[in-house]
């Protein structure tokens, strides 16, 4: 298990990193840091975790990310693409607080929930945030104090319910990391609360507190939602007939995945699909 708290080469001589992540699978469990993070998705589909939010993601999603906000996205293992990010990450109190950057300040507090902006507001501003892996000094500072200008003009919502502003205790997070991995491996089949407890040597009355203390609401709720998720993504990505969608995402009772699955996304699963096409 990788630690919860991820490293990030950033000291006295250097205060911005960008780079470009480009392989088979998001690697990185579900984890928290002290920088400021943005991040563009260029390729890959798959589920976003952002504080106590779980839902899908797919290409052209621009997300910023407050420091301490625990985060990670998972990528669908059948897709035939690797998974393709521009990251850029930088420390906390390179912009001074002058009444110039105001707004600059007040979209990185509202950050702590997690921002995904609207795709067409930003489009511009992508060509600019995949140049970050090539610059440096300066330049890089600049070009990152220019986009957070334009992003606090732009329209976005937020993620997560809850704010993190405060660092996680490690051993709640390596817990949370353990969790999502078990989810992501487990949730086509019927899933018990002790599996879970076991896993993370609580009991199964201390899990459930546990897990709704960290993620704002109770381990079935979080697990229904993924496999939602999920099942959308399937929807879209496959011609599989609803009914086998449904049980491999771990639902025994078509009926019951349907009535999920409306209160999730308004829609049927089959209109849905069909709405998604017709705007393709």
């Amino acid at each position: 298990m990788k630690p919860i708290l991820e490293p990030i080469p950033l000291g006295n001589q250097k205060s911005i990193l960008g780079f470009c992540f480009d392989k088979k699978d998001f690697e990185t469990p579900w984890h928290f840091h002290p920088q400021h993070e943005l991040t563009y998705i260029e390729e890959s589909v798959g589920t976003k975790f952002i504080g106590d939010y779980v839902g899908g993601y797919q290409p052209g999603e621009l997300v910023l990310l407050r420091s301490n906000l625990p985060h990670c996205w998972k990528n669908n293992t059948s897709q035939a693409s690797n998974s393709k990010s521009y990251v850029v990450q930088w420390n906390l109190g390179i912009f001074p607080k002058v009444p110039e950057l105001d707004s600059i300040h007040q979209l990185l507090k509202t950050a702590s929930r997690g921002l995904i902006f609207d795709k067409e507001q930003v489009n511009h501003l992508i060509p600019l945030i995949k140049t970050f892996p090539d610059l440096s000094g300066q330049e890089l500072y600049i070009q990152l104090l220019g986009i957070l200008s334009a992003l606090s003009k732009a329209s976005y919502n937020t993620l997560s319910a809850a704010s993190f502003t405060d660092d996680i205790p490690s051993e709640y997070g390596t817990r949370m990391a353990k969790i999502h991995d078990f989810v992501g491996e487990n949730f086509g089949r019927k899933i018990y609360l002790k599996e879970l407890a076991d896993l993370v040597n609580l009991s199964e009355q201390s899990f459930s507190r546990f897990f709704t203390k960290m993620m704002g609401r109770p381990f079935f709720t979080f697990l229904n939602e993924y496999r939602i998720n999920h099942a959308a993504r399937m929807l879209l990505d496959t011609e599989e007939p609803i009914a086998q969608i449904a049980y491999a995402c771990g639902y025994d009772s078509l009926p019951f995945f349907h009535k999920k699955f409306n209160e999730s996304y308004q829609v049927s699963p089959a209109k849905y699909r069909k709405q998604f096409f017709q705007k393709s």
